[in-house]
């Protein structure tokens, strides 16, 4: 008899021989584990780099009371710093027409302004007891010229922070007498 050709190479047992296919499974452990080292990375960078900031109050503008109150404060309490180019800085304690000390170019930092700051805020707190208001402190008048930069400013302001000068405010206007003072002083 003949034999049939069933094409499966001559065992007559019909079909190609196929390997099993295996189920595939991918262990996810390792990108599971990575996943969250990135996560705790990235909150722990953010929340280390918080920026920093001052808490700085300015008054409401109010267009009602623009120019009504004129607050008269003690001029022997008073200290006014102006910010000019190149980093200079005058300063004078009391009135420009009748100064207690001053006008006087002072520097940055901790043998500058800082120094003049705290002997000064001593000395008005003395002659404030003197006078029975003790919580009396000194009041800084900031006035930074168009010439000045924003590292001046900030620096004035650290300034206040370092030496706990509670009372100061920033004033962009100037009188004609101290227009001079800056403009002499810059030349």
């Amino acid at each position: 008899m003949a034999e049939l050709n069933t094409g499966d190479g001559g065992g007559g047992k019909g079909g190609k021989v196929r390997s099993k296919k295996q189920n595939s499974k991918v262990d996810l452990t390792a990108m599971v584990d990575l996943a969250f080292l990135l996560i705790t990375f990235f909150m722990l960078t953010t929340s280390l780099s918080k920026p920093q900031s001052m808490d700085l109050s300015l008054p409401d503008k109010d267009p009602d009371t623009k120019a009504k109150d004129e607050t008269k404060v003690d001029e022997n309490r008073t200290m006014t710093v102006m910010l000019g180019a190149d980093n200079k800085m005058i300063y004078y304690m009391g009135l420009l027409a009748s100064p207690i000390a001053g006008p006087k170019d002072i520097t940055y930092g901790k043998d500058g302004i800082r120094r003049e700051l705290l002997s000064r805020k001593k000395s008005v707190l003395a002659y404030s007891a003197a006078k029975g208001k003790p919580k009396n402190g000194i009041i800084v008048i900031i006035k930074p010229t168009k010439k000045s930069n924003y590292r001046n400013l900030v620096d004035i302001l650290d300034e206040m922070a370092i030496t706990g000068v509670e009372t100061y405010a920033i004033v962009p206007e100037f009188t004609p007498e101290e227009t001079k003072l800056i403009d002499k002083k810059q030349e």
